[in-house]
């Protein structure tokens, strides 16, 4: 129960923020921090992929309603619950029937740098191409893509370590 008192906490932590805050950020036009990811990369390991995936769907649909985003970010993060576990086991030297949480100190950090880097860029490159629907401007789709992917990336490092140090 504790477990899922604290997984409420930080969707809706995590919610507020992104809504709040983090979609009025747009740096230099491009780079948007999609920060409430974290949430979906730091479920245990052995969390059953249905209850991820649903978890994931939560989170996005609420993002979609708050953003007026009709369903871009249900439909990018629920991939990314979906493809979370076999990206998650690839980056780690664990036994795969081992429960522990994705993090800098669990798994090191060129270990869950790999992880929270393809899963970002797996889920910009889903959410924008979703957004854009159309290879009309390739070249600021890309840019797009990558900065949000760089600028997400740089955000969940640093939410880690700050977690970390507690």
């Amino acid at each position: 129960m504790m477990i899922f008192l604290q997984r409420i906490k930080w969707f809706v932590i995590l919610l507020l923020v992104q809504v709040l805050v983090l979609n009025h950020v747009h740096i230099y036009q491009y780079a948007t921090p999609l920060l409430y990811i974290y949430f979906i990369l730091k479920l245990n390991s052995q969390v059953n992929r249905k209850v991820l995936m649903g978890w994931a769907f939560a989170l996005g649909l609420s993002i979609d309603i708050f953003s007026n985003t009709p369903g871009l970010n249900a439909a990018a993060a629920t991939f990314l619950a979906f493809v979370r576990p076999p990206l998650l086991f690839a980056q780690t030297q664990r036994d795969p029937t081992e429960n522990f949480e994705p993090g800098i100190a669990v798994m090191g950090f060129s270990s869950f740098f790999r992880y929270a880097l393809v899963c970002t860029l797996l889920f910009s490159i889903v959410l924008n191409l979703l957004d854009a629907f159309s290879f009309f401007n390739v070249k600021t789709l890309l840019i797009k893509m990558s900065t949000d992917a760089l600028v997400t990336l740089v955000c969940i490092l640093c939410l880690d370590a700050m977690r970390r140090k507690k």
